[in-house]
């Protein structure tokens, strides 16, 4: 085992951690600063206030670990386990939506639409909704290929 800064072995265990104030963000991925009453920190993408809500909620969070189990899994996690699926397109589906009952009345509870070129799917977009069909939460994916293998998927989420 390791040892800790205070040298002696295991997890060092603090009352209280106390971040003094800064001038400037914080320069190196990583790392974090108290400037200006608020805390700051740096990632790859840049520096962010560690409060400003950038990010999913939990329950946005909640609710794209839904869709992903579904499509993935199938039914999961507060759907039916009854749930009804429609596929269009013949040989390639352009279109897989899964619905809450069959005949009259059924609800959307789940969209996945493929664009193809050729023989591979070249956009694919997963679409969740409530109850009252209203859309919760979107992933899309763009992928790339060579010949035809994937050489690289860009997911880009939006939560209503």
């Amino acid at each position: 085992m390791t040892t800790t800064p205070d040298r002696f072995p295991g997890p060092q265990e603090e009352e209280e951690l106390i971040v003094t104030s800064q001038d400037a963000d914080p320069e190196i991925a990583g790392a974090i600063r108290y400037v200006s009453g608020s805390f700051r920190a740096k990632d790859g993408d840049g520096v962010f206030d560690l409060r400003s809500g950038s990010g999913l909620s939990e329950s946005g969070h909640r609710i794209l670990r839904q869709l992903v189990h579904f499509v993935d899994n199938g039914p999961s996690e507060g759907f039916d386990s009854g749930a009804y699926r429609e596929t269009t397109g013949t040989i390639f589906p352009t279109a897989i939506v899964w619905y809450d009952k069959s005949g009259e009345g059924k609800k959307k509870i789940i969209e996945k639409l493929i664009t193809w070129t050729g023989v591979n799917p070249t956009t694919i977009v997963y679409k969740i909704y409530d109850a009252t069909e209203t859309l919760l939460a979107t992933a899309s994916d763009a992928i790339s290929y060579s010949g035809v293998f994937e050489t690289s998927r860009t997911r880009t989420i939006t939560v209503a």
